[in-house]
């Protein structure tokens, strides 16, 4: 089985193996997969981060020995902190953006080490090994006014799970890709009252399926992704767009992911 690795800013991942297929995700700088499949131009990877199964164009990865690929997934791992910066190739001395959120192996100091190749970051970056409720607001609000994107990760475009997965992200706490798996995980609340800020919010469509998620924050608001990622107030109903005066999401649970 093939590995890999992304180094470039943004790789776009596809639902079918084609340009125009739908975007379900998106690799950030840094992070690895496993080869599943290959057809044509184009290989099914699972990412390492949130095995979440996709199509990545071939020309758009790095791949790597087994050994080495080992060797990054036990490595000690930085998260970038400003929303976009710079990276430089310390061997051609190209310099690239680099976007919140993404990984770099063998971080010390400002320098990310991949196999042989020495790359210099030039924003901040952290080893995250705890983090707070307060961090975690303060991490959302730094996206607010993102466009929304099907499938996006970054801060020029996210949905509102990867919204939700970044922020934690960067906080140290890995969460699934999709809304429905993320309230999966963490603590039930029995009430709205009983939320604090940095918990969970997740919306259900009329089939009861979860299909949006949130970050809460005090006072009764909550930040997510919506056409831009926002800030609403919201309630034992859901959410309430004060511009369009209605609801627009009906909620479902409240999970309390860091428990302190």
């Amino acid at each position: 089985m093939k590995h890999g690795i992304c180094t470039l800013s943004v790789v776009p991942c596809r639902k079918d193996p084609s340009d125009r297929s739908e975007l379900v995700t998106q690799l950030l700088f840094g992070e690895l997969f496993q080869v599943l499949a290959q057809k044509e131009s184009w290989i099914c990877i699972q990412t390492a981060y949130d095995n979440y199964e996709c199509w990545i164009d071939i020309k758009q990865c790095q791949f790597l020995y087994e050994e080495v690929y080992q060797s990054l997934l036990e490595a000690k791992t930085g998260v970038t902190l400003d929303l976009i910066s710079v990276m430089r190739n310390n061997e051609t001395g190209d310099l690239f953006p680099i976007v919140a959120g993404s990984s770099l192996p063998n971080l010390k100091g400002n320098q990310s080490r991949i196999n042989s190749q020495l790359y210099i970051y030039e924003g901040e970056a952290a080893l995250v090994t705890k983090t707070s409720r307060k961090k975690i607001a303060e991490t959302a609000f730094l996206f607010q006014n993102t466009p929304y994107l099907w499938g996006g990760r970054s801060p020029l475009g996210m949905d509102c799970s990867g919204f939700t997965q970044v922020v934690f992200k960067m906080n140290g706490i890995q969460l699934p890709r999709d809304a429905w798996q993320q309230a999966e995980r963490g603590l039930t609340l029995g009430f709205v009252e009983e939320a604090e800020e940095g918990d969970l919010a997740f919306f259900d469509n009329a089939d009861g399926k979860i299909v949006h998620t949130g970050i809460v924050l005090k006072n009764g608001r909550i930040i997510h992704a919506s056409g831009k990622v926002r800030v609403d107030t919201f309630d034992h109903h859901g959410i309430f767009n004060i511009e369009q005066e209605k609801y627009t999401h009906k909620l479902r649970v409240i999970k309390k992911i860091i428990q302190i």
